[in-house]
């Protein structure tokens, strides 16, 4: 989120930042609406101060038995006290429409980001190792290709739990996503001084947008809504769940409670989550007293995680640190689920876009002073998980036009996959400065006073988040460079020991 005060002062400088990235102005829109925002509050308060100035009166015209100038004033304070709840209702409004407007437009990318239109503008910054030579070049399959023909990647059984973008993994693979995992947060956590954490899978409203996932990218995300019976009924269950299975695919789980009262709940994508609930009230219509699908429902509603990124950010919302405790440093291994609402029709083989996919998350949370040192440290710290495991790979420095959101810059890296013979992004790792801690509502206490007159400051934070990494992608890229001419996968050194000594995935 954005300071206003910040635009009214520099309106020139936010829409050049916004004009690069492809973007019209905005500083004009937001100071009209913010005029309007101060007009109300200096009238408030002006009505305000009148009538604890017309009640004073009132009680001297009594006093002085000015039985009409105190008629006129009570009158006056009657009229007061009327207009100042419209007067706030009018400043609430403008508040509002300003924060719904401020909400829509991204972070503003530092000075040295590259301009470009997309990612075709990207800055390549540097490169780790090569390409490798394989005696059997004309013969490199991809992963999926490699998974099946072990037998241990299954697309179709997927798909018939759960539909497209999932996959079920076994035996040897299956163990070798796990000990990637293990392997990165082993790594982050020990070596690099990242604090672990288990997070929660599901947040509420607020912490979506307090990581800028709400309101703007509502459709890449998986909701909870719940649907409940009043009165216990062994036929609701089964009512509701058939009538769900005639209505869509895309629901992603179905649970049930047992308890006083018959209670389901459903996660689903957004886009269909209305028009299958309203077919559903109406199939059921005496069982169900309550659906929580609306903006209005804030709290009963929640959201599977896209990335731990969301909740390990958050955990200092509503917060001020004290400089001291900075930075802080987290880390956690989450499965992530997102709907990939714009990416129809790419990547419809294989594991690079799933719904449901695990992740290595690296989160900072640091002083202004120290987030451009800090983006460089977690940058490394992602690199060397690919380091370790002896994978090629470059770092893309993204341009304006190709930058996530709530980013200020961006790295990418993106790791060298033979199969499909072309790099693919394995991490991406931002800084997005105080954009995301103005939206959370984090701050930290300053250490010294700036001046004997001011005291001890409190400023927001600033915030970077980056993936340490990708964890299906990393065995996508180690399951294409570590192929052998029979199909089998050679297990990177660093894995065997969280494999219990296999160096080989497939051996026959």
């Amino acid at each position: 989120m954005h300071d206003i005060r910040w635009i009214r002062d520099n309106p020139e400088a936010f829409d050049r930042g916004l004009a690069r990235r492809g973007l019209a102005p905005e500083a004009a829109g937001l100071i009209a609406i913010d005029e309007r925002r101060r007009a109300t509050i200096v009238k408030a308060e002006q009505a305000q101060a009148r009538r604890n100035a017309a009640s004073k009166e009132i009680g001297e015209a009594k006093k002085s038995k000015d039985e009409a100038r105190a008629q006129a004033l009570m009158a006056e304070v009657t009229e007061l006290k009327a207009s100042i709840p419209a007067l706030e209702a009018e400043e609430k409004a403008a508040s509002e429409e300003l924060d719904k407007a401020l909400a829509q437009i991204p972070n503003l990318p530092l000075d040295e980001v590259p301009d470009g239109a997309d990612e075709h503008g990207n800055v390549e910054h540097h490169r780790f190792g090569a390409k490798r030579n394989y005696p059997f070049s004309n013969k490199l399959k991809q992963h999926f290709e490699l998974g099946e023909a072990l037998g241990q990647m299954d697309f179709e059984t997927a798909a018939k739990l759960s539909g497209s973008r999932f996959v079920v993994l076994k035996k040897g693979l299956a163990r070798m996503e796990r000990a990637l995992g293990q392997f990165m947060l082993d790594l982050q956590a020990n070596e690099h001084g990242y604090t672990e954490v288990a997070p929660p899978l599901l947040v509420k409203d607020d912490v979506m947008f307090g990581t800028t996932q709400l309101p703007k990218f509502k459709a890449d995300q998986f909701q909870t809504a719940l649907i409940r019976n009043r009165q216990p009924d062994p036929r609701f269950k089964k009512k509701i769940a058939n009538s769900i299975k005639d209505q869509t695919e895309s629901i992603f789980q179905v649970e049930q409670s047992a308890g006083p009262d018959v209670s389901i709940t459903l996660f689903w994508s957004p886009d269909l989550a209305r028009s299958s609930a309203n077919t559903i009230i109406a199939s059921t219509a005496s069982t169900i007293t309550r659906v929580v699908l609306d903006d209005e429902e804030r709290n009963d509603r929640l959201w599977l995680i896209p990335t731990a990124e969301v909740p390990l950010t958050n955990l200092v919302r509503d917060a001020t640190v004290e400089e001291d405790e900075l930075p802080l440093r987290f880390t956690a291994l989450t499965p992530c689920f997102r709907q990939e609402a714009g990416a129809a029709g790419k990547d419809t083989r294989g594991m690079i876009r799933q719904h449901q996919f695990t992740k290595v998350e690296l989160v900072s949370i640091t002083t202004p002073e120290q987030s451009r040192e800090e983006h460089e440290r977690m940058l490394s710290c992602a690199e060397e998980v690919l380091r370790r495991l002896d994978l090629h790979y470059r770092v893309m420095t993204l341009c304006t036009g190709d930058m996530g959101f709530a980013s200020q810059k961006t790295y990418d890296i993106e790791v060298w996959l033979p199969g499909q013979n072309m790099y693919r992004e394995i991490s991406s790792c931002s800084v997005c400065g105080d954009f995301q801690a103005r939206r959370m509502a984090a701050r930290y206490r300053t250490k010294d006073p700036s001046t004997k007159a001011q005291g001890r400051q409190v400023r927001h934070v600033h915030t970077l988040n980056g993936s340490g990494v990708a964890v299906g992608r990393a065995l996508i890229a180690v399951m294409e460079t570590y192929q052998q001419a029979d199909g089998s996968i050679a297990v990177p050194d660093v894995l065997q020991s969280y494999m219990g000594g296999m160096k080989v995935v497939g051996a026959k």
